[in-house]
């Protein structure tokens, strides 16, 4: 089913709105959740076995990208990893007491920053330490984020002998006025090299990564930028809207604001990025994903089974998600919890003897229970009224009586339709769907300011 592009329904439901990685959204988070509460919370994840997710924080980068929003360290001395990598084992270390060794680990992700800023040594190195503390299953899926840059000798073919088998790659635009505007010149021919390397290699699924937005974009260089990207023949495409916030990322500064494309150019990149992709034969994931038929993503969302985590879109639901590293987050059953974010901090707290937590969220029942929808929502178009009552013990049309009345003004546009005591999401909706999302959040209804991106 093809996503259909509508700016009069884009401008009328332009807002913030969370990207439910969670739900409650991390700016619920607070500092009164620490160390005890994650050791009591890992113990009663045992209780329930369920499998693992890993999550590993690689903070450094050799060059600093202007438009990055992400937690980086920008370092050319390559020492700076050997001590932060101590420090990983020791976190690793003082897990081993609360995670119990038999749970099988099914996922485990590298995210920087960016990993391959590890020499060949550290990698496998690395990838030892968590071989010889958590139990691995053999079809796991494997997966490392790489600036393509920055590879030296014999790395990608280190990732892939440890078992590697899922890469991802920001490429963001191929101009070359673009490029130099963010600070990240990459040629087209550097990507093609890469992406021969790891088809040749074996990598089962390899990401890339746009943004659109960005400096000097226009629809008709963009364009370009999308047609040579399907060249590239990636499994699955991010494609991610630029938010210009210098006052929280200051080295966005360094940006001109007056070279960043207007709101109505940015809606036309928008929909002809949409129209290209699911032309050339991608599916429509949601919000800013796209993926071959084939993929594991497109599988699990035709079967109803997609679900999202900090990490984005995945297939492991119903995993305890572990985060590892400065400013990661895990995702447990009920609770969640977040590192401290600067790698000092990170340090100290470990020094202490203490697992590094700087803040998190406990779920009741209630969040629970909205957790389901609104991801069901999010991630598989629909929602079965059946499955939720089966699962909580509620009547659906009472307990969501009000979202329900709410819902009818979004039927009227056109965007969904409640039809055997199910919501479905119309092709119409699907660009909105943070928007259908958010009538169930409990979290912002009550909030004057919403401290998120825009939904669209």
């Amino acid at each position: 089913m093809r996503t259909v592009f509508s700016a009069e329904l884009i401008r009328k439901y332009d807002k913030p709105g969370p990207r439910y990685t969670s739900y409650p959204p991390a700016t619920e988070f607070h500092e009164g959740v620490k160390e005890e509460e994650y050791k009591k919370k890992l113990l009663e994840s045992n209780e329930r076995g369920r499998d693992l997710s890993l999550y590993f924080h690689i903070p450094f980068c050799e060059s600093a990208c202007w438009f990055c929003g992400c937690n980086v360290i920008i370092s050319h001395r390559k020492d700076v990893s050997r001590r932060y990598l101590d420090y990983l084992y020791r976190e690793m270390d003082m897990l081993k007491d609360y995670i119990d060794p038999s749970r099988k680990v099914v996922q485990l992700h590298w995210g920087g920053g960016t990993p391959n800023f590890l020499t060949n040594q550290e990698i496998k190195e690395l990838f030892s330490k968590i071989r010889d503390t958590f139990n691995i299953d053999p079809s796991a899926e494997i997966s490392v984020e790489i600036d393509p840059r920055y590879l030296s000798e014999g790395q990608l073919e280190t990732f892939r002998e440890l078992g590697f088998n899922r890469i991802s790659m920001g490429l963001q635009d191929l101009d070359p006025q673009v490029q130099e505007a963010i600070n990240r010149v990459q040629p087209e021919s550097l990507m093609k090299d890469v992406m021969k390397r790891l088809r040749d290699l074996g990598f089962e699924s390899i990401n890339i990564d746009l943004v659109y937005g960005l400096p000097y974009q226009t629809p008709e260089k963009f364009k370009i930028t999308i047609e040579k990207t399907i060249a590239l023949d990636p499994d699955r495409v991010a494609v991610f809207n630029f938010a210009y916030v210098p006052w929280i990322k200051p080295l966005q500064r360094k940006i001109d604001p007056s070279t960043l494309p207007p709101p109505e150019d940015k809606l036309r990149i928008l929909e002809m990025t949409i129209d290209m992709f699911q032309s050339a034969g991608y599916v429509f994931i949601g919000m800013d994903h796209f993926a071959k038929p084939n993929d594991e993503l497109a599988v699990a969302q035709r079967e109803g089974t997609l679900w999202r985590n900090f990490q984005g879109y995945t297939t492991k639901k119903g995993v305890d998600l572990i985060g590892i590293g400065a400013t990661s987050i895990g995702m447990l059953y009920d609770a969640y919890f977040q590192n401290y974010k600067t790698i000092r901090d990170y340090y100290m707290a470990i020094d202490a003897g203490k697992l590094p937590i700087m803040r998190g969220y406990l779920l009741n029942h209630e969040d629970i229970l909205r957790r389901e929808v609104i991801m069901d929502l999010m991630c598989n178009f629909q929602c079965s009224f059946k499955k939720i009552e089966d699962m909580f013990g509620i009547s659906f049309e009472e307990h969501f009586e009000k979202e329900l009345e709410e819902l009818k003004g979004m039927e009227s546009d056109g965007l969904l339709e409640i039809k055997d005591r199910k919501i479905l999401v119309k092709p119409e909706g699907r660009l909105l769907i943070r928007n259908i999302a958010m009538v169930f959040d409990e979290h912002i209804r009550n909030k004057k300011e919403l401290r998120f991106s825009r939904t669209i």
